[in-house]
């Protein structure tokens, strides 16, 4: 359960990746070190940053431009990769038409998921199924975001690798059924800069993302510099800030991470309020599950929180169905 943090905890992950499919690892004691500080941040905030990841820098602001670039677009040409159920989901989305809670986001997005075959899960698939809609300008668009994206896997393979440890378990305890084939999802974000009026600004009534806990295993966010808005809510109620770090991803846990952890760590509710009259860019990468993985708790994490099953097995792709077909305006 998160505690009452008054700020989240910075990492360096260089040491995990490092060793990370070194089958000696867990006896590494500066691979040790670092599952200690993954395993503290997630029992405490369900969030951290992640330094030392890897990824170039080139490549991570790129990718923040390139979006930037397509939402700069007029909307007539940002229609063309227009999101619906036919598209499997997948595409642009206006202003207003992504639902939390039941209220409009004032953000713009395009969705994209790992792609899924024809009859690949039979029906638990079928609203999946489809081909990511890449816009053509700028472009470079789907050449970078298809290398980004397969980066970004791997890295999260890496983290969930250390978590694992961090659990009790193997280091592969997230691999095989479980996420051995992992399906992912990222969603690329525009929020407009903070409505003024009298030269005042009012950034309760526009709230980019409301309140929510992500669905999978754990989610990397590449958020634009120099503007902090993403809250991370602590056990008092009180919304602490996640400002942007250079070198830096911001992680947290998700819901399928929760239930295998059998609530050893939890997904902490975070949103988005962007009071900046800047327009804001971020681009969420989310690792999750297997497509059809039925999640249960880790025997191991029963074990460590008392004996007692705290959660129902869930199938991956009917929480992620199920939400989805409740998030969207069409």
């Amino acid at each position: 359960m998160a505690t009452d943090f008054k700020s989240i905890p910075i990492i360096d992950i260089a040491p995990l990746l490092a060793k990370c499919d070194d089958p000696k690892m867990a006896q590494d004691p500066d691979v040790c070190e670092v599952v200690k500080q993954l395993d503290q941040a997630c029992r405490e905030a369900g969030f951290f940053y992640a330094k030392g990841h890897g990824i170039p820098e080139t490549m991570v602001k790129e990718v923040r431009n390139v979006t930037r670039k397509f939402f700069d677009l007029p909307y007539e040409e940002k229609l063309k990769i227009k999101l619906t159920s036919a598209t499997g989901y997948r595409g642009y989305q206006r202003i207003g038409e992504n639902i939390t809670k039941g209220v409009p986001d004032m953000h713009e997005a395009i969705d994209c998921y790992k792609e899924l075959k024809q009859g690949m899960y039979g029906a638990l698939g079928k609203p999946m199924e489809g081909c990511n809609q890449w816009p053509h300008n700028p472009s470079n668009f789907k050449e970078l975001m298809e290398e980004y994206i397969s980066l970004c896997t791997e890295l999260s393979r890496k983290i969930m690798r250390g978590i694992a440890l961090a659990l009790g378990g193997s280091p592969d305890e997230f691999e095989g059924e479980r996420a051995g084939d992992a399906f992912w999802v990222t969603r690329l974000i525009g929020y407009p800069g903070a409505s003024t009026a009298n030269g005042k600004c009012k950034p309760e009534n526009d709230i980019g993302c409301g309140a929510h806990t992500d669905y999978g295993l754990l989610t990397l966010v590449n958020q634009d510099e120099n503007i902090t808005a993403l809250q991370v809510r602590n056990q008092s109620g009180e919304w602490i800030s996640a400002p942007p770090i250079p070198g830096t991803f911001v992680c947290n846990i998700g819901d399928m991470l929760k239930i295998l952890s059998n609530g050893l760590y939890d997904s902490t509710l975070h949103r988005v309020i962007n009071t900046s009259p800047t327009y804001r860019v971020c681009v969420a990468y989310f690792y999750e599950p297997n497509y059809d993985a039925a999640v249960e708790p880790l025997e191991v994490c029963v074990q460590r929180s008392g004996g007692t099953r705290k959660f129902k097995k869930a199938v991956y792709g009917e929480h992620l169905v199920s939400k989805v077909q409740t998030n969207f305006v069409m």
